[in-house]
């Protein structure tokens, strides 16, 4: 037995097979280093098996942040479900997977991590994942027909556009491709048979980020996956199972060519024989096993077992046996006898061989921020500590937050970026942005204090890549993803349902036309390029959204009532602006050096309404006049980057800023993004909540008055009748809807005198309205996060065995629960069904009327994954984002508001895993037919940025009268809100110039351009409907050149080289555009000639126009005061648009 206690810099595996060794004494993130010593050493592979996948995700980030980049470090994750789970793994988990198994076949040194249970996975054979890889590179040679095949054979799937791993798509000479195993999609650029490029692109935007020299292509799946594959499975479940197979939902989606989820449960069926992980390694590999590893193994052996006998009986999906799906825990075990194995153990337990490593953890030494206390224990530690410390912090935030308190305390650590460049220097203090799991101390050289140690538990913002480049219509004009059958709105016809998109010959030509159906059948054809007239219908559920009849008076009279009413309110709006107007606010001068270096510190892309709401906001803020603006945005969406932006500008411009929320939780949230984003600006940032002593509360107030804090975050004490500023200039509500009466009462009157912005992500009825009208500014932020997936919502009775699925499913891939009880009086008893549901997992409750200090361990605790399930109130509604709570279970979901269930479905689903929202219901004869309607809505809305649809929703499930005045809200019912809010709008524009609305005047078409030539996006050149609509619109809905000019670049980079068909499409848009500029109403131009028609308005030169009709008579005729004949025109297409648009040049030429 080895006595001496070694340094983990002295970590090697003398281990040898049959004489394992015993490694004691590694505390906190010390294990990582310890590790990475031996595996640099270890002439093999180093395999570490952890109990849990959480656990082998917390070292995989403590190994990378404690050491260079040159050890290889692979995890080989959890697939995330549950044995016997019908559906598969995400796509992102395949791909690492599969590169991980690559990766093993070349593996000589380096460290792979796997789970206990993941150890026992039979995997598919090696010939599978390494026997299908492919090497591309330019200029060699692809049968194309092939490829195709090799693709589908390897589990890839044929889509219309590539947006996440293992997909492809094919666009004419290019073919787009998410390979297994990378970040990007490639693009392979095709001349003839040979690869001219590949290049990456980005999958939101599908524009080329780069070039890639080579690629080496891996299967997508773990099971082959083409037609004939899953033939072949199709025959291997009936000889593997009796009983009538037209039962069977799995064999009857196969029958009918489809590829169900889930089907890695028939992993087996499709191998002669599988695979362990071993198997995979190039060389005998060294093995450490965590203490814990056998019973995590037998535990998850039992549990699928379990799992097993409540299924294997059901006739309608059979299972395979848990030892065909995973092999036996002995199996696995008994073999690494002949393996040199590490054994790793928390105290010095008396074993044989054993090494014992001189690390220690540091001592609690709680202190409290900004200095308040100071703190007798940390600096007795720090006097008495013989080498260095390391304060390590989670955010570069909190490393100047800790750097305030710590020199509050006269302590003067030196910075360092990285663990890296602090261990080359001889600094005795340093402090560093190093987010390990825990702290350390190794022997009495070094410490390493984590804010765990300092603070108590500190909760970890984690942001994710918000990048999207798509460039959205405001959400509610947005024609995307229309269901067939769907109501939108023509402006000139009404109410009808969505039929699609519909190729018809026009002329002996090809013309595509959206298609219409109104009452009786009738249908209109809508020409692609007068799409800008088709909007989505928004106002009542499609079910009851009216249907009117083609040419009859039931729309004019629907449409003139409704101008009517708005002529009213347009009158009422009048005197409201008037008021406002006359009401002088605070123009901010802004510097834009300073302003812009502060946004550029934003960690990802803004997304293209992000980026509108934030310079509308700064727009308002330089203004004169006070700015009222309401940002409505789903959860995660990007809102509290506009506050953040809005906030600088306020102190750059010497104010205060408050920012308002309702609850303590999500102001503390608010507090650590605020001083996170602001820590390298002199900004004081503090925060009024229940948290804070009476005393640091009297402080901070005083501070507030005296001008001493710059931003001050808070609840309801912030608009207490006592609380005063010095010099407010901005005041944010989070959540707006959350205060009641009279706090609004209170913040009608600050709007008076300063800058209001207002963050919402379901805008009540009424804010929507006012919004609506233009009393308040609205912005709507509708494009989600970069691969963030929808929640999927499930509405169910209490059903023990479906809940207890539910719950396994979320604790065994590492993630948490939210089970939400709005009952404080028996919210135990429920705490103590979840635990009886399963035994084993770790509960806790957490409720408004707890103490405070007990709230926040509670809450905290829970996100820093300390216990599993938190069976809660509504206090979680606005609450701490916690990316690894992925399922959130509301029991009596029957008693909430839409909002409400809208923003509680939102605190799940803020990572790229897969989430689930159960919504428990009692049976439905005992809910309300509103209740119904609600769950109906919320389910079917599942879509990310559905909060405002959701608004519109609440606004006719409860009944829009009573929120909008009993007329307007029917108006909105029988036209949509698209067309009411554009009438409206120009009604108030009317009075305010002094003219009566003109209540016929139809929405301005823009001018009709007929050249008689095919123009269009063929169906060969790109398929999807939904894809093709989207960009009809774009053109339509085009309103400068430059505009068209990079629409067009993008579909070039997207989808190949245009055909003359959809040149043709973008000419005629820019004559539209250049014809409304001279005041042409309408051409109509064929090979024969034709003619151009001109508003009574018309901005056209007069003088070109005569000297064209007086210099060649023979061509050009006057007809009438507003026609111009055009006797003859080019045969050629081309030769015709450039001759139109030459005419147009001429007509728009302004006089010397």
């Amino acid at each position: 037995m080895n006595a001496k206690a070694r340094s983990v810099n002295e970590a090697r595996f003398t281990a040898s097979p049959g004489r394992p060794v015993t490694w004691t004494g590694l505390h906190g993130s010390s294990l990582a280093l310890a590790l990475r010593q031996a595996a640099q050493h270890a002439q093999a592979p180093v395999v570490v098996v952890t109990r849990s996948s959480h656990r082998a995700r917390a070292l995989e980030q403590d190994l990378r942040l404690l050491g260079e980049q040159d050890l290889p470090i692979w995890h080989f994750p959890d697939r995330e479900t549950l044995p016997y789970d019908p559906f598969s793994a995400h796509p992102d988990i395949v791909s690492e997977r599969l590169a991980a198994l690559a990766a093993l076949a070349k593996l000589q040194q380096g460290l792979l991590l796997v789970s206990a249970p993941t150890l026992l996975e039979r995997l598919p054979p090696r010939s599978h994942v390494l026997g299908r890889t492919l090497d591309l590179a330019p200029g060699q040679r692809l049968d194309f027909d092939d490829f195709r095949e090799g693709l589908l054979h390897a589990g890839y799937e044929a889509v219309e556009q590539v947006y996440q791993s293992g997909q492809f798509a094919v666009r004419g000479s290019l073919l787009d491709l998410y390979p297994t195993g990378l970040p990007h999609p490639i693009r392979i650029d095709l001349f003839d048979d040979e690869i001219e490029s590949l290049r990456t692109f980005d999958p939101d935007s599908q524009r080329t980020t780069g070039e890639l020299g080579a690629l080496q292509l891996l299967p997508a799946r773990e099971y082959p996956a083409d037609a004939g594959d899953l033939d072949q499975l199709r025959r291997a479940l009936r000889l593997r199972f009796d009983g009538d197979m037209r039962q069977v939902p799995v064999y009857q989606e196969l029958r009918a060519g489809h590829h169900p989820q889930g089907l890695e449960q028939y992993l087996p069926l499709f191998f002669e024989e599988t695979e362990s992980l071993f198997d995979y390694l190039a060389a005998p590999p060294r093995v450490v096993l965590q203490d814990g590893v056998t019973e995590a193994m037998t535990a998850f052996e039992a549990q699928t077992q379990d799992r097993y006998e409540q299924r294997r009986h059901d006739l309608e999906r059979p299972v395979l046996s848990p030892e065909e799906l995973f092999f036996p825990v002995k199996t696995v075990l008994e073999p690494l006898a002949e393996r040199a194995v590490v054994q790793l153990a928390g105290g010095a337990e008396d074993v044989r061989e054993r090494e014992h490593f001189a690390t220690d953890l540091p001592p609690e030494l709680p202190i409290h921020e900004r200095g308040k206390t100071g703190s007798e224990a940390l600096l007795d530690y720090v006097a008495a500590w013989p080498g260095r410390i390391l304060f390590a912090a989670d955010t570069p935030g909190r490393r100047e937050a800790l750097g305030d308190t710590l020199r509050a305390f006269g302590l003067q650590p030196q910075r360092f970026e990285s663990w890296r460049e602090f261990r080359a220097d001889d600094a005795t203090l340093g402090l560093a942005v190093l987010p390990v799991e825990s702290g350390f101390c190794l022997g009495d050289d070094l410490a390493v204090l984590t804010e765990s140690q300092l603070f108590g538990s500190r909760a970890r913002r984690i942001t994710e890549s918000r990048r999207d480049d798509r460039d959205p219509d405001a959400i509610i004009r947005n024609l995307a993803d229309l269901d067939m059958g769907a109501p939108v709105v023509h402006e000139d016809h009404g109410v009808g349902r969505f039929q699609g998109l519909q190729t018809l010959e026009v002329d002996q030509r090809e013309a595509e036309f959206l298609t219409i159906e109104y009452a009786d059948g009738d249908r209109l054809y809508v020409p692609v390029a007068s799409l800008h007239l088709v909007s989505r219908y928004t106002g009542a559920s499609p079910e009851t959204a009216p249907l009117h009849r083609l040419g009859g008076d039931q729309w004019t009279k629907a449409r003139r009532k409704a101008a009517e009413k708005v002529r009213d309110v347009a009158a009422e709006l009048l005197d409201l602006y008037a008021r406002r107007e006359a009401r002088k606010g605070f123009a901010f001068k802004l510097d834009d050096r300073l302003y812009e270096e502060f946004a550029a510190t934003f960690p990802f892309e803004e997304t293209p309404d992000q980026h509108a709401a934030i310079e509308a906001v700064r727009a308002d803020m330089v203004s004169s006049q006070p700015m009222d603006r309401v940002v409505c945005g789903d959860v995660g969406f990007g809102k509290t980057e506009v506050a953040l932006r809005a906030a600088f500008i306020a102190v750059l411009g010497g104010k205060q800023v408050a920012l308002l929320a309702p609850t303590t939780l999500l102001a503390q949230q608010h507090y650590s993004t605020f001083t996170d984003r602001m820590a390298d600006w002199p900004i004081r940032i503090e925060i009024l909540s229940r948290f804070r002593t009476a005393r640091e509360a009297e402080d901070v107030l005083k501070r507030a008055r005296e001008g001493q804090v710059d931003i001050l975050i808070g609840t309801h004490r912030l608009i207490q009748r006592d609380m005063r500023f010095r010099n407010l200039g901005l005041v944010m509500v989070d959540e707006e809807q959350r205060f009641g009466v009279r706090q609004k009462e209170r913040l009608k009157a600050l709007r008076a005198e300063v800058d209001m912005l207002t963050l919402t992500a379901t805008p009540i009825p009424r804010t929507l309205n006012m919004a609506m009208s233009g009393i308040r500014d609205l912005s709507i932020i509708a494009t989600p996060p970069a691969r963030r997936m929808a929640v999927k919502t499930l509405v169910a009775q209490w059903d023990s065995a479906m809940l207890r699925e539910a719950l396994q499913r979320e604790i065994q891939r590492g993630g948490q629960v939210y089970f939400l009880h709005n009952e404080v009086k028996n919210i135990e008893r429920m705490a103590r069904e979840v635990e009886e549901l399963v035994p084993g997992a770790r509960v806790r409750i957490a409720h408004g009327q707890m103490p405070e200090r007990e709230l926040e361990q509670v809450m905290l605790d829970f996100h820093r994954q300390r216990f599993h399930v938190l069976v809660c109130s509504t206090i979680i509604e606005n609450g701490i984002d916690n990316p690894s709570a992925n399922t959130i279970i509301i029991n009596r979901a029957d008693r909430f508001g839409l909002s409400q269930l809208h923003q509680l479905r939102g605190r799940v689903g803020r990572s790229h895993h897969l989430a689930y929202a159960y919504l428990l219901t009692p049976e439905p004869r005992a809910m309300t037919r509103d209740a119904q309607k609600r769950l109906e809505a919320i389910s079917s809305l599942e879509e990310l940025g559905a909060g405002f649809t959701l608004a519109t929703h609440d606004m006719e499930i409860r009944g829009a009268g009573e929120l909008l005045g009993e007329d307007q809200s029917g108006q909105i019912a029988q036209i949509g809100f698209s067309l009411y809010s554009e009438l409206l709008t120009r009604a108030v524009e009317a009075l305010r110039e002094g003219r009566e609305p003109d209540l016929e005047e139809s929405v301005r078409h823009g001018a009709e351009v007929e050249l008689h030539l095919p123009a269009l996006i063929p169906d060969d050149y790109l398929h999807d409907v939904h894809t093709r609509l989207t960009l009809y619109k774009r053109v339509a809905s085009a309103r400068t050149e430059v505009g068209l000019r990079e629409l067009q670049v993008e579909m070039i980079d997207r989808f190949g080289l245009l055909p003359d068909p959809a040149r043709n499409l973008f000419a005629v848009a820019r004559l539209k555009l250049k014809a409304d500029s001279v005041g042409v109403t309408r051409i109509d131009m064929g090979s024969r000639g034709g003619r151009f028609e001109f508003s009574e308005k018309a901005d056209a030169n007069v003088e070109a126009l005569l000297a064209l009709v007086h210099g060649n008579p023979a061509r050009y005729r006057m007809k009438g005061p507003s026609r111009l004949q055009v006797l003859e025109a080019p045969e050629n297409d081309q030769e015709r648009i450039e001759a139109v648009e030459s005419l147009l040049d001429r007509l728009g030429a302004q006089l010397a």
